[in-house]
């Protein structure tokens, strides 16, 4: 039975990226923040909009950007979302923690922040987040460690930091955080990066058997298609886009997810319309329920994956109906070692 046989009747989380205004500048940007974008939502908005998403039961928001905590409403609208009992994620990249925001995350069992840190080394974070912003970011680690925040340290896998990943983990530990990973994807400034950023086939089969020999590993979004089968209950088996989530940006519009922001995808915009006609009427979403790529229907992987993940298949083949190039299948085949990471 396809997914889209039984839609939830609302996601079960969801991005929302508040701004684009940024204080950094990394290469792999999936949305290419760095200034407010002209026409942002502004406060009033924004609660009616988790008017709406309370009132159908959301039960998780992510926040993102940009640098949230760049945006002058964010703490209030945080506080707002909490008295309708939404839990949050903020994901923010440390520099700009101010003691408000430290004591509004400080205790709430609401709130959970990650931190983006992109290498264990400055030499490989400075080369992605800018030059200075290790020390930076550390500082801002060290301001929510020991604070009963529930705090993980968030890491977008690239060929620069693959060998770290073990280091990574053990530095989250020290800061009593948990180690996310993020997978690297083309969309927004990684677009340019890409080439240079992505894993070799090598290093893809390095991080599956990493992965799968690490439960507490957590990797929110699409490793299911890059993962082996031991992993597979630790998450989904497909992608949640229009399914379980979706993503909200900075002027209102909806997509399927933070990857797949192209006006095409758009299910449409809260200034014109609620959330609830665009999650259960919007042919853009109801397209991406009934997605089942072609090239992927034979595989014998198809009922671990579902195709992988659509926003690295659209981009690097500007087809939704292509496999997700990093899936297992598509390198496995051809590759039977890889070099182990560091301190493993």
């Amino acid at each position: 039975m396809k997914y889209a046989d039984w839609p939830l009747s609302a996601p079960v989380n969801l991005t929302w990226e508040v701004t684009h205004q940024c204080n950094l500048k990394c290469i792999h940007c999936l949305s290419s923040s760095s200034v407010e974008s002209p026409g942002e939502l502004d406060e009033a908005e924004c609660r009616a909009i988790v008017d709406q998403l309370a009132t159908l039961k959301v039960f998780e928001i992510n926040f993102g950007g940009g640098e949230p905590l760049l945006k002058d409403y964010f703490l209030p609208l945080l506080r707002y979302i909490h008295t309708r009992g939404i839990v949050t994620c903020i994901s923010t990249n440390g520099t700009v923690l101010t003691d408000e925001a430290v004591a509004c995350f400080t205790g709430n069992p609401l709130v959970n922040v990650q931190v983006s840190l992109d290498g264990a080394t400055p030499e490989v974070n400075d080369r992605i987040r800018g030059q200075g912003t290790f020390h930076r970011i550390i500082k801002g680690i060290e301001r929510l460690a020991g604070k009963n925040i529930p705090l993980s340290i968030n890491t977008v896998v690239t060929s620069l930091n693959f060998m770290q990943l073990s280091q990574l983990k053990e530095m989250a530990g020290s800061y009593g955080a948990s180690l996310r990973v993020s997978r690297f994807r083309p969309s927004g400034r990684a677009r340019d990066s890409w080439e240079m950023l992505r894993l070799n086939p090598e290093q893809l089969r390095g991080l599956s058997d990493w992965l799968g020999d690490d439960p507490s590993i957590l990797t929110g979004d699409s490793f299911f298609s890059i993962s082996q089968d031991g992993r597979r209950h630790l998450g989904l088996d497909m992608c949640g886009a229009c399914k379980m989530t979706c993503c909200i940006d900075p002027c209102g519009f909806v997509y399927p997810c933070a990857f797949m922001q192209e006006r095409e995808f758009c299910g449409g915009n809260l200034r014109e319309t609620t959330f609830k006609d665009i999650w259960d009427n919007s042919a853009a979403f109801q397209y991406f329920r009934q997605l089942e790529p072609e090239a992927c229907r034979k595989c014998p992987r198809f009922n671990s994956c579902r195709g992988g993940c659509p926003a690295v298949a659209y981009f690097v083949s500007r087809d939704l109906n292509s496999a997700d190039p990093e899936c297992l299948i598509n390198w496995s085949r051809d590759i039977s070692a890889a070099p182990p990471l560091e301190g493993k």
